[in-house]
């Protein structure tokens, strides 16, 4: 081979190499999870004793059976929580677009169990779609599921008679078996979810 050919195969080779490398790269990365922190062994739920927005006794296995996309917050709430529950509601309608076989249930517990009561949590979660689950009820009970959980919230201290609630602003995924498994941090973003969550279902 004459050595101007030799430099053109090699350099087409290079080139060839190179595009290969760099499609396996993005093969691989679009398999991986890039918003949510999966947790090295999925953890049990504690027992707990809490009310659904419909005022039925629930405990913990009301979160098998599906996947679970977990906010804590307040009806109150003036912007995180709206904000937050909007997005997974798009996220949950894109994936359905997708062609998502599994869709998470979108589930709000009450940090705020002294106003929430299963009927206004249940109005409140409602205009974020359908299938949605509100989770209020006694106040130590909750405890035991968000000290499990690593969730942080506390009543915010007020000059009047209302108050605010500071709360994490995480998301917590649940799998089918009621195991928490993977944590999304914020900002939180539709994107996000539709990208990691069916990643997610097949660990």
């Amino acid at each position: 081979m004459k050595p101007r050919n030799l430099i053109i195969a090699l350099v087409a080779g290079v080139a060839l190499a190179a595009g290969a490398w760099l499609a396996l790269t993005t093969i691989a990365r679009d398999q991986q999870l890039q918003f949510a922190t999966a947790l090295p062994v999925a953890a049990e739920l504690p027992e707990f004793a809490l009310l659904d927005h419909d005022g039925n006794a629930i405990d913990a296995s009301v979160f098998e059976g599906q996947w679970d996309l977990v906010f804590f917050g307040f009806t109150h709430c003036p912007d995180i929580c709206p904000i937050t529950l909007q997005v997974l509601a798009d996220a949950r309608r894109q994936l359905a677009a997708n062609g998502q076989a599994t869709l998470p249930r979108i589930v709000l517990v009450s940090v705020d169990p002294e106003r929430d009561t299963p009927e206004i949590l249940g109005n409140y979660i409602a205009a974020f779609g359908d299938g949605n689950l509100g989770i209020t009820g006694d106040l130590q009970e909750l405890r035991k599921l968000t000290g499990a959980l690593g969730i942080f919230f506390q009543k915010a201290a007020s000059d009047n008679d209302y108050y605010s609630v500071d709360h994490a602003s995480v998301v917590i995924a649940i799998d089918p078996q009621g195991r928490y498994r993977a944590v999304f941090s914020s900002p939180h973003k539709a994107s996000n979810f539709v990208h990691d969550f069916p990643l997610l279902t097949r660990l």
